[in-house]
C-alpha cells in the first residue's frame, strides 16, 4: 500500500502542480493580453496624434508658400502697372490710339459714338439715342 501510495504521490504532485501552474497562469496570461493591449492603443493614439500634427504643419507650410506666391505675384502686377503708367505719361497720342480703337471695337459690336466737338478733341459717348 506505501508503494501505491509513494507511487500516486510520484505521479500525482507534478500533475497536481501543472494543473496550479495553468490554473494560476491563465489569469496572468489575460493581464498579460490586456497590457499588451493597453500599450497597443496607446501608441496608436500617439501615432494618430503625430500624424495629425504633421498635416496641419504641412497646411501651415503650403498656405505660407501660397501666400508668399500671391504676394510675388501682387509684386509683379504693380510692377507691369507701374512701368505702363510710367510709358504712358507723356505719349497722349497712343491713349488716343487705344481709345479710337476701343470706339471701332464698339461700333462692330453695335455701340453707337456721336461726336461732338470739344476742347480736347474727345468725343462724348452717349446711351440710348437710337438709329
Amino acid at each position: 500500500m506505501k508503494e501505491n501510495a509513494l507511487f500516486a504521490f510520484v505521479l500525482g504532485a507534478p500533475v497536481v502542480a501543472v494543473l496550479a501552474l495553468i490554473l494560476w497562469g491563465i489569469p496572468q496570461l489575460g493581464v498579460y493580453n490586456r497590457t499588451l493591449a493597453g500599450k497597443a492603443s496607446l501608441m496608436e493614439a500617439e501615432s494618430t496624434r503625430q500624424v495629425r500634427v504633421l498635416e496641419a504643419k504641412a497646411k501651415k507650410d503650403a498656405a505660407s508658400l501660397e501666400a508668399d506666391a500671391e504676394i510675388e505675384r501682387a509684386k509683379g502686377v504693380a510692377e507691369a502697372n507701374r512701368i505702363i503708367g510710367d510709358s504712358l505719361k507723356d505719349n497722349p497720342r497712343y491713349l488716343q490710339y487705344l481709345y479710337i480703337v476701343g470706339l471701332q471695337e464698339g461700333s462692330e459690336k453695335g455701340n453707337r459714338t456721336i461726336y461732338v466737338p470739344t476742347e480736347g478733341g474727345l468725343p462724348v459717348p452717349t446711351l440710348g439715342i437710337e438709329k
